[in-house]
């Protein structure tokens, strides 16, 4: 029986993908590479899986490891030879990151993943997740054939981001049958409104909710004008269970994004109907937005809005999703239009107060 390796669960997204990409592969079994710190909680998540669909008993296999070691895995285990696919999700999804930690973890962890896909000799495909944000600082279209452009970035989460792509897709020039997605902004179900993690919107969101009926919210830029692409997990997931189903992925890269996106007004306005508050807007320049919630004491504590997440609220470059769109044609999933699940994302974290933004590392 051939075997799936899947890194980065029971991670935000690999946990949704799991049952997604074994239901595709009813002859396969999952070998999903977890850290130790983890392994409990991976244990929750397949029980709760295979109790939700008793067919998977037997074919989800937990290995204790780290990406960021060479060998993958904790001393005495190893990951079987008959792997043929492999879906690598596991990075550090945090712009407040350490360089050398998202270093160690983006970079040299996928790397480790590469070194292994090519040792596999009936790999079939890779499957690497990235992310929109490669493109940086870069204004206007960023296409999917797009990779250096002369970009810089604002953190480290996105240069390391880049520098692993880069890795990726020369592995792929190389000969390794690879497919490469890049989700735009992820935001929980649309229809639970289910996240791991309060990060994102989710700042502004929070900033919203602890308000009275009127609630100021700072912004920056043009509203109007600036668009935040933002895409719900289950059309990331169902997106890509199905397009790394299909021969012509192969070698392709696709950007998991909203092909029309709302302004960053449409958001606030969103939010603001979902929570039943009327929104008073505080403008504020980009740069002295950013400098005071470093700077000024007591700024951070006010808004919850980390500096490096005002960035993506006057963010310059709009994504083409020509490859995704082609090939998800006929297959009835599409992006849903935030506005019409906003509700359930405001649902989710008012009966989940205790969810964090922090990162799974």
């Amino acid at each position: 029986m051939p075997s799936i390796l899947l890194t980065g669960y029971p991670g935000f997204l690999g946990a949704s993908l799991l049952p997604r990409i074994l239901a595709r592969r009813p002859e396969a079994t999952a070998v999903c590479l977890v850290q130790r710190k983890f392994a409990s909680l991976a244990a929750d998540h397949r029980a709760a899986l295979v109790a939700k669909e008793p067919s998977l008993d037997g074919r989800i296999m937990l290995i204790e490891g780290d990406i960021t070691s060479p060998t993958l895995v904790d001393r005495g285990a190893r990951l079987p030879e008959n792997v043929d696919e492999i879906y690598h999700l596991a990075a550090v999804y945090d712009l407040s990151v350490s360089a050398a930690l998202a270093w160690n973890v983006n970079v040299d962890g996928t790397c480790h993943v590469l070194d292994f896909a090519r040792k596999c000799s009936s790999l079939t495909r890779m499957h690497y997740v990235s992310t929109c944000y490669v493109s940086g600082s870069h204004r206007g279209v960023f296409g999917e054939g797009d990779l250096h452009v002369g970009q810089s970035f604002k953190n480290h989460y996105e240069e390391t981001k880049y520098r692993a792509e880069e890795e990726v897709q020369q592995a792929m020039r190389e000969g390794l049958p690879t497919t490469i997605y890049r989700p735009a902004v992820v935001v929980g179900d649309s229809t639970t409104g289910e996240t791991q993690k309060y990060d994102g919107p989710y700042f502004f969101l929070r900033l919203i909710m602890k308000q009275p009926r009127v609630a100021l919210v700072p912004v920056v830029g043009n509203t109007r004008r600036v668009h935040l692409n933002v895409v719900p997990r289950d059309f990331i997931t169902k997106a890509l269970a199905y397009l790394s189903g299909l021969a012509q992925s192969e070698n392709r890269v696709y950007q998991l994004a909203d092909p029309d996106p709302p302004t960053v007004h449409e958001v606030v306005e969103a939010l603001a109907q979902a929570t039943g508050r009327r929104i008073i807007r505080v403008p504020s320049p980009l740069r002295l937005a950013r400098w005071s919630t470093r700077h000024v004491p007591g700024v951070y504590h006010l808004t919850g809005i980390p500096a490096e997440a005002i960035d993506y609220f006057a963010h310059p470059t709009t994504y083409d999703t020509s490859n995704t769109t082609a090939d998800l044609e006929g297959s009835g999933i599409t992006v849903p239009r935030f506005v019409d699940y906003a509700e359930n994302l405001v649902r989710f974290v008012e009966e989940n107060p205790e969810v964090g933004s922090a990162a799974m590392v």
